[in-house]
């Protein structure tokens, strides 16, 4: 869960690199607090409005998670604009988030593994 809560707890952070730990169980908890609230909303009656709250709450540390994360992989994090091409994109950002760590130091800061 700890990984989860740092990436809330630096979500303006686009800075520094993430490793592909904190980047995937950011991304796990992120799937199931989607998957519950959506749940609350069916079973309450209301239409998406907590989901829709909740997908807004998560938006900015999600993108920052996304440019850390590739900042590890030695790339921009302006590479999330890729995902804008349908499906080929999203393909690609996956590869790209899959990738180990760049060994050392890079550009954007030091290596989190050492």
């Amino acid at each position: 869960m700890q990984w989860y809560l740092n990436g809330l707890k630096n979500y303006v952070g686009f800075q520094g690199r993430a490793r592909r730990t904190e980047y995937w169980m950011f991304v796990l908890f992120s799937v199931i607090a989607s998957f519950v609230v959506s749940l609350i909303d069916s079973l309450v009656g209301l239409s998406p409005i907590l989901t829709s709250i909740y997908s807004l709450a998560v938006l900015l540390p999600s993108l920052a998670v996304m440019a850390r994360r590739l900042h590890d992989t030695g790339r921009s994090g302006w590479w999330i604009l890729i995902s804008l091409i349908p499906l080929v994109g999203s393909i690609i950002l996956i590869v790209f988030f899959c990738q180990d760590s760049q060994p050392g130091d890079n550009k954007y800061g030091k290596n989190p593994k050492l």
